[in-house]
């Protein structure tokens, strides 16, 4: 088995070393990272500028580009064999709700499945990287499980609480929740007295109900969610079809 693995965190942090380990003992691993934290930047590709691929000491590839930058450039030059399972992580924080829209990690493993390959996005629930050992054991364990029922591609959204293996009380299907809007930019200023801006912090869950990833990581459970990408909303399709008509223009 051959697994490219990524994430946004960047090729040193904590979580893809982690993840890293724990799959080098089922797999024939390629590591394509960037080369600092990339956090935030969604399914950004660069296209004004040419990239760099290195290779440090322990064998990982870093790249001075976005998540999937990495991806694209692991799939179509690095590797001379296609995977067979891209895995983006373990991120530093989760990834839940709306976060899904902007999250590099995420993005990562979209990269994956744009291309047709399986791909699952790792985060653990909360920043500090406690119990980051457990939460590899469990991505190791989820890997191995192969999700056979599932079509292929797929692409998987998983976030785990930080909490000892024995405390985490089994794995939840779930969907999606929602935020609120995130809170205002912080204003300060730059030593010329220039106006400058920090994005504020993401806002607090709006829907975190029973059946959402939010409802089940506070619970102690592993939450798992399937993406798609189709990102066309039907009902208004068909809403603009009876305006509009449904034939070919």
């Amino acid at each position: 088995m051959k697994i490219l693995i990524s994430n946004d965190d960047g090729y040193l942090a904590p979580g893809i070393v982690a993840l890293a380990d724990a799959l080098a003992s089922i797999a024939d691993i390629v590591v394509v990272a960037p080369d600092s934290n990339r956090s935030g930047s969604s399914n950004a590709l660069t296209l004004d500028r040419p990239l760099s691929a290195q290779r440090a000491s322990n064998g990982f590839y870093f790249v001075n580009g976005t998540p999937s930058d990495c991806v694209h450039i692991a799939l179509t030059s690095i590797m001379q064999e296609k995977p067979d399972l891209i895995v983006s992580g373990i991120n530093q924080g989760q990834n839940m709700g709306d976060d899904t829209l902007y999250s590099g990690t995420v993005a990562a493993a979209t990269e994956g499945y744009l291309f047709g390959i399986p791909s699952i996005a790792f985060s653990q629930v909360d920043k500090g990287w406690s119990h980051l050992e457990d939460a590899a054991k469990i991505a190791l364990n989820m890997v191995k499980q192969g999700f056979a029922a599932l079509p292929r591609p797929y692409l998987l959204n998983v976030n785990i609480p930080n909490l000892p293996m024995s405390d985490i009380k089994g794995i939840r299907a779930a969907r999606l929740g929602k935020r609120h809007m995130s809170e205002p930019v912080i204003k300060a200023q730059d030593p010329h007295g220039r106006d400058i801006y920090w994005i504020g912090p993401p806002g607090k869950a709006k829907e975190a109900g029973e059946g959402t990833d939010f409802f089940v990581t506070a619970q102690g459970y592993v939450s798992v969610t399937p993406l798609q990408i189709d990102l066309t909303n039907i009902k208004q399709l068909s809403q603009l079809q009876d305006d509009f008509g449904a034939g070919e223009a």
